[in-house]
């Protein structure tokens, strides 16, 4: 089954190798920080909505441009030219967070996108403590959420931040007082629009009705659907756009691992009881599905899986991170799949039979993360 589930992909990558193989040093490739270019029309990828911030129907989440989660640090100069390569496939929409490094993602992120400064949106997360390059605990103050914005603005390269999150709610200060927060950092010119993640129903009205949330940033896939207990359906109502991290599972859904597959006590998989012995043996098993329907639909595993979370919702807007421009390329695809109301219909017949071990349960949408 492992050379089957690789098989779609290793031939998607054989196929962008040969197309790539006459690429050239590109003026956006090639420029210093502080040059400026303008972006060719042609290259612009299907936009969605978060509220009002128009964004690429597919962002890139640059979490794994720094070590920390699953990966060593790459190159630095590698994720500059993977940044601009995707703002030149089209990409609009970039999301990084003040923790990621700490601090290291968003300097990689303004420094790439510096070129591209009002032509992109960037989306940054705030509301940990981070003492001596340590995260500690989280700390929802205003004082202390107003306080880092600087930090955030200066790594960032720019003068304001087109969508500012509170990455985890500190559930010891209200949630009206820290939207009272954001709405001071709006009012200074210092972010447009804000955002909440991982949060539950009630606390999204809470806050949407202090200060209106342009997007509500929450774990959503193909394997972890809780966020269809009533979450999706709330951000529909209050017209919240809704960004899925962990689009394929932290890369289960693309068929990368067997049930043999091991981690690195570095890797946060490692952690999961997901990515444990047991539950790959018994969630293996799911990508027959996935499999399947890619075949049929004559695409990736990956792009299936993403094109199955953007059918789900017109204002969902998946942020696969990758710092591989093979994969970007792939995920990108996943915006040409269309699918009929009778395919998405027995999508989901088959995929509600499966019982996978170490998802969420769908109670646990309804409280604050």
């Amino acid at each position: 089954m492992t050379k089957e589930l690789k098989s779609n992909r290793r031939e998607f990558f054989k196929s962008a190798a040969l197309a790539g193989a006459g690429i050239v040093m590109t003026p956006a490739l090639a420029m210093g920080s502080g040059d400026k270019v303008q972006l060719d029309s042609a290259s612009t990828l299907p936009t969605r909505k978060l509220g009002a911030l128009e964004v690429s129907g597919i962002g890139l989440g640059c979490m794994s441009m720094v070590a920390g989660t699953y990966n060593p640090t790459p190159p630095k100069q590698d994720m500059i030219a993977h940044l601009r390569k995707a703002v030149e496939r089209g990409v609009t929409f970039f999301d990084t967070a003040e923790v990621y490094g700490p601090y290291g993602s968003e300097e990689v992120v303004g420094e790439g996108l510096e070129p591209f400064k009002g032509q992109i949106k960037i989306a940054t997360k705030i509301g940990f403590e981070i003492q001596n390059s340590q995260r500690m605990g989280r700390n929802s103050s205003p004082e202390s959420l107003k306080g880092v914005v600087d930090g955030c603005l200066k790594r960032l390269r720019v003068e304001t931040i087109d969508l500012l999150y509170l990455h985890r709610w500190d559930p010891q200060v209200p949630i009206e007082e820290i939207a009272g927060a954001f709405k001071d950092i709006i009012a200074a010119g210092k972010a447009k629009h804000w955002g909440l993640s991982e949060v539950a129903p009630d606390t999204l009205r809470k806050a949407h009705a202090e200060l209106p949330v342009s997007a509500l940033q929450t774990q959503y896939s193909l394997g972890e659907r809780f966020p269809e207990n009533q979450i999706l359906d709330t951000c529909e109502e209050l017209g919240v756009g809704f960004v899925p991290w962990g689009p394929t599972l932290r890369s289960f859904l693309t068929g990368r691992f067997n049930a043999y597959s091991r981690f690195d006590n570095l890797d946060r998989r490692s952690q999961l009881p997901f990515f444990s012995p047991e539950g790959l043996e018994q969630n293996m098993p799911f990508l027959r599905i996935v499999q399947d329907w890619s075949q049929k639909k004559g695409i990736t595993m990956a792009q299936f899986s993403l094109a199955w979370l953007l059918a789900q919702k017109s204002y969902i807007v998946p942020i696969p991170g990758t710092i591989s421009p093979q994969h970007l390329e792939e995920n990108l695809g996943a915006l040409k799949v269309t699918f009929s109301t009778s395919e998405l219909t027995e999508i989901r017949s088959e995929i509600e039979k499966f019982e996978l071990l170490g998802v969420r349960s769908k109670e646990s949408a309804l409280v604050d993360q």
